[in-house]
C-alpha cells in the first residue's frame, strides 16, 4: 500500500506554532485551522500548510487583504 505523500487535510502540530515566527518580521503567527494556513498580521500574509509542513516561502504567502469582505474597508 502506497501512502499520499501529499496529505491536505493533515494539521499542524501544535508545538510548532511555539517556535515558528513570521520569516519576515520574526513577528508571532497566527494558525488559521479553517484556510490550513498560518497568518502573519504584521506582514499581512498567509503562508500555506501542505501536508502539515509549514510553507515559509514569500513566493507562496498569499496577502491578506485578497481576503477582506466585500463593504468593509481597510
Amino acid at each position: 500500500m502506497t501512502q499520499d505523500t501529499e496529505q491536505p487535510d493533515r494539521v499542524l502540530d501544535p508545538s510548532l506554532l511555539d517556535v515558528l515566527v513570521c520569516p519576515v518580521t520574526h513577528g508571532p503567527l497566527e494558525y488559521d485551522r479553517t484556510a490550513n494556513e498560518l497568518v502573519s498580521r504584521q506582514l499581512g500574509k498567509a503562508f500555506p500548510i501542505r501536508g502539515g509542513v509549514p510553507i515559509m516561502l514569500l513566493d507562496e504567502a498569499r496577502d491578506l487583504e485578497d481576503t477582506i469582505p466585500a463593504g468593509t474597508s481597510k
